[in-house]
């Protein structure tokens, strides 16, 4: 995930060297669209996730199989009509979201360029669930990191070797994900042997189990980038400095706290296999010990990020207000990064332990409640900074129950009658 965020990271850095920033405001306005793209394709593969991972806890190899070319299937068709509506619909919520002139004619761009790839993306995130529910995180993170190594080195050479600017810096993304898809295929098709022949009758029974578990997911996920949306539009009314700002901190986010989404998708294979195993104490364990890797991990990144602020500030050559809210995420809000990861920790919990509705009330309660009145006020009280501390002041209190309620879940498990035995030290069920 890291190095997904990454190449996102590497498109600003390198365009903000051009010293332009409406071209560094566009790409904010167009990120804000295209993470709508990429949380859908993460959702989808939620749900590859819940339902392979027990099928591989239970050893049933071939279920896991004619799931993964269901998924894969799925993810595919998703992708394209993903594509489709953004397409449809990018002008509109660009203009909603304050950008004009040059500005606004920049983000189009940029978007007609990559959204057509966003199927290539929903099938790698596919694979990538596939390989982790097996447990093979090694090749799952090869081929984030193939994707990303294209994305470093075509960014450059489109960029300023062939000066194409910010078109080059969206065909060197495109790129990336030929290469994260192909990559991701070859790993589940070809080392692991872990999809069949897509059949059209099995995958017509399997796309509404699927769907069941992708719809909630996807919704979940979705929030976010619709959040950040109404961040990005509220931001605009200070000036494109400001938008520029946004988008680099959320790309130094992204990268920085990389791990704490890495953290919430392996939650999901775990306790998917556990759940199948019917190892309720490990299951408890895992989120016990995911939240204080999430606490720790955000502490150490804090103080990173405080040492960095100046050199992150001078590296995008920010100026103005972008410097600002560089600089005032770095030093006070990063901390609060990790209510969030808190928060993706427990939507992978209720997600694998079927009850996702749970995640969508939390991710959509905190994307509004959360995020608007938040963001209104801070915008009256502090301006462009205002702004930004309201996007993370306000989803505390939703982090902590739904920390709250995953955990309740967790212990009904071996309580509720409807669960399965529990096992015994000897494999018996009790």
């Amino acid at each position: 995930l890291i190095a997904i965020f990454f190449g996102d990271l590497a498109n600003v850095l390198f365009l903000s060297q051009l010293g332009d920033h409406e071209i560094v405001a566009a790409v904010g306005y167009a990120s804000a669209i295209l993470f709508l793209a990429t949380s859908s394709g993460i959702g989808l593969s939620i749900a590859a996730t819940a339902l392979i991972a027990p099928a591989l806890g239970r050893s049933d190899r071939p279920r896991a199989r004619r799931l993964s070319a269901s998924a894969h299937v799925y993810s595919g068709l998703a992708g394209v009509v993903i594509a489709i509506l953004l397409w449809l619909v990018a002008p509109s919520v660009v203009a909603a979201m304050g950008a004009s002139g040059r500005t606004f004619t920049l983000a189009l761009r940029y978007l007609n360029i990559q959204l057509p790839s966003m199927v290539l993306l929903t099938i790698g995130f596919a694979s990538s669930a596939v390989l982790r529910s097996a447990g093979d995180a090694r090749r799952a993170m090869m081929l984030t990191l193939i994707g990303a190594a294209f994305n470093l080195t075509f960014d450059p050479l489109f960029i300023f070797v062939f000066k194409l600017g910010l078109d080059g810096a969206a065909w060197a993304s495109v790129l990336s994900r030929c290469a994260f898809a192909a990559t991701g295929l070859w790993c589940v098709i070809g080392v692991h042997g872990l999809m069949r022949r897509p059949e059209i009758i099995r995958f017509l029974a399997d796309a509404p189990v699927l769907t069941r578990y992708a719809g909630p997911a996807v919704l979940t996920n979705l929030a976010t980038p619709v959040a950040g949306v109404f961040v990005t539009r509220a931001m605009a009314v200070f000036s494109d400095q400001a938008v520029a700002g946004l988008a680099i901190t959320g790309r130094i986010s992204q990268v920085a706290f990389g791990a704490l989404f890495a953290l919430s998708g392996a939650m999901g294979p775990i306790v998917g296999q556990n759940l199948g195993a019917r190892n309720y104490g490990r299951v408890e364990e895992a989120f016990n010990q995911s939240l204080k890797v999430n606490a720790a991990f955000t502490l150490v990144v804090w103080l990173l990020l405080i040492a960095l602020a100046p050199f992150c500030v001078w590296s995008f050559g920010a100026t103005g207000d972008a410097a600002t809210l560089v600089l005032l995420f770095c030093r006070w809000l990063a901390p609060l990064f990790g209510f969030l990861g808190a928060l993706f920790i427990a939507n992978a919990v209720f997600n694998v332990l079927g009850t996702p509705h749970y995640a969508t009330a939390f991710n959509w309660g905190r994307a509004t409640l959360g995020t608007v009145p938040f963001v209104w006020l801070g915008a009256k009280i502090g301006g462009a900074g205002g702004v930004m501390a309201g996007q993370f002041l306000g989803g505390i209190v939703f982090s902590l129950l739904a920390v709250e309620v995953a955990r309740r879940q967790i212990r009904q498990l071996g309580h509720d009658p409807r669960s399965p035995s529990p096992v015994r030290k000897d494999g018996s069920g009790s």
